[in-house]
């Protein structure tokens, strides 16, 4: 027999909204005493079930398999299912629920995900054949172990939104994709049944992949490991090296690793003239030259520092490892 598990009061302030009552959107306070373990869906479900039957929120499997649950749990996003109340309580004093970020509530933790799916569709997440090389009828199509390996760990993604959630680039911006997108965008580009890597890899070019922020929060928030934010990396090489620098972030990458190879610091003028180009760089004269006059030492060519060959040798040692092969 196992030792029955103390309970502990769990205290849960839980986002309220229901945009056809009117109002503004508030939190309401509960109270349950739960064993630790308990998972902060199970305290949500008992909310509804046993004091307060009006409380709406999503989830279906809760295995951490479907990721219907995934929202806010103390300002994370998480899935529910799988985040145990005692070390919420123990850390914050109580378990603060709130819906997912980027998306809008539609009442109180359930938020319209069309926005998502439609970035997800937008991608286009099945194989793309190239007529010339059809796919032999009556059998599968052998693949390598090293050409599965290619797909790193996208497979394990179950379309959470937990991502999407933690995401400021999608915040900030409505043509950013998501994460969950690019990252199922690699997937498909490093495939080699897909008959569409260069025609994907121009379109994500020119719609949004360089406006992700290098935060990895996205991995952060990531229940299965996918690392979104290494496969968003990971695209960018595989679009540079496919379609070349065609655009600012681009050429702002590929500008700001020759500075650094060259003289092992940034010249700040050339690299403005690499990602905005002549017209761009006249454009922006007038903010270049406050900028000149309170810092004198930018319009200076910058020396080479010692050891710039060392430098160097990283950055090559680095490209060969980070490759990923087409």
């Amino acid at each position: 027999m196992f030792a029955e598990e103390k309970l502990i009061p769990v205290p849960f302030d839980v986002y309220r909204f229901d945009p056809a009552q009117g109002g503004e959107p508030r939190y309401q306070h509960y109270e349950l005493k739960l064993a630790p373990h308990t998972p902060v869906l199970s305290g949500l479900l008992k909310i509804r079930d046993e004091v307060d039957p009006t409380l709406a929120l999503r989830y279906s499997c809760r295995s951490a398999i479907c990721g219907s649950c995934a929202m806010l749990v103390n300002s994370k996003s998480r899935l529910a299912c799988r985040t145990p109340v005692g070390p919420e309580v123990a850390k914050h004093g109580r378990v603060v629920i709130d819906p997912m970020r980027n998306q809008p509530v539609l009442r109180d933790l359930v938020v319209d995900q069309r926005g998502f799916w439609s970035n997800y569709r937008r991608i286009e997440p099945r194989l793309l054949l190239d007529p010339s090389r059809p796919m032999p009828e009556g059998r599968p199509t052998q693949m390598t172990p090293a050409q599965v390996d290619r797909f790193r760990e996208t497979p394990r993604c179950i379309a959470c939104a937990s991502c999407y959630s933690a995401c400021p680039a999608v915040e900030a911006d409505p043509e950013f994709p998501g994460p969950m997108a690019l990252a199922k965008l690699y997937r498909f580009v490093v495939d080699p049944r897909d008959g569409a890597h260069d025609e994907r890899l121009r379109k994500v070019q020119l719609s949004g992949l360089w406006l992700c922020l290098r935060c990895h929060l996205c991995t952060e928030a990531c229940p299965k490991d996918v690392r979104p934010s290494e496969r968003i990396r990971d695209l960018k090489e595989l679009a540079v090296r496919s379609q070349g620098a065609t655009e600012r972030g681009s050429r702002h990458a590929v500008g700001f690793l020759e500075n650094i190879a060259e003289a092992g610091q940034l010249n700040e003028m050339k690299l403005v003239r690499q990602t905005d180009g002549l017209v761009g760089t006249v454009g922006q004269l007038g903010q270049g030259l406050r900028l000149a006059r309170k810092k004198p030492e930018l319009l200076k060519k910058p020396r080479t520092i010692d050891g710039v060959e060392e430098v160097r040798k990283l950055y090559e040692a680095l490209q060969k490892d980070e490759e990923v092969p087409l």
